[in-house]
């Protein structure tokens, strides 16, 4: 195993490989609204991200073999990009992030169904952690410290 300048920590490593705002609606953008051209995730955003930063994270996600690009054979100065099976193993990330916003924040209902319509019941091992964190956090009324 090479050495390593920062933590071995897996959410620790998957957040430096996916874990910026950018890189996580390029694939939102992949995954749900097939977008799979240069300027198609360029333009087809609401967020309105710069060609600077599309074509960095771009380079990130083939680097890490999220993705991988093809020369489109309608068109030779386009490319294709694709989810990898590593990227489409990103879809249950991706989904619960959808979830949890769609539940807390104050997210616009109809983008809001795509979430609502991918909902799951989480496995009873999350569960139970989730139980346990509850009880853990919960301060016992006038125990509560500044």
């Amino acid at each position: 195993m090479a050495a390593r300048d920062r933590s071995g920590c897996p959410i620790n490593l998957a957040i430096e490989l996916f874990g910026d705002r950018w890189t996580l609606l390029i694939l939102r953008d992949m995954i749900f609204a097939d977008r799979r051209h240069f300027r198609e995730l360029l333009r087809g955003s609401d967020e309105k991200i710069t060609t600077s930063i599309l074509a960095d994270r771009l380079e990130r996600l083939l680097a890490t073999g999220i993705i991988t690009r093809t020369d489109d054979p309608s068109h030779k100065q386009k490319a294709i990009y694709s989810l990898t099976d590593k990227g489409i193993d990103l879809v249950p990330v991706l989904v619960t992030v959808g979830i949890w916003g769609s539940q807390y924040c104050d997210a616009d209902p109809e983008k809001s169904e795509a979430a609502r319509a991918l909902r799951y019941q989480p496995p009873e091992s999350w569960v139970r952690l989730m139980d346990a964190l509850r009880a853990q956090h919960s301060a016992p009324s006038g125990s509560a410290t500044s």
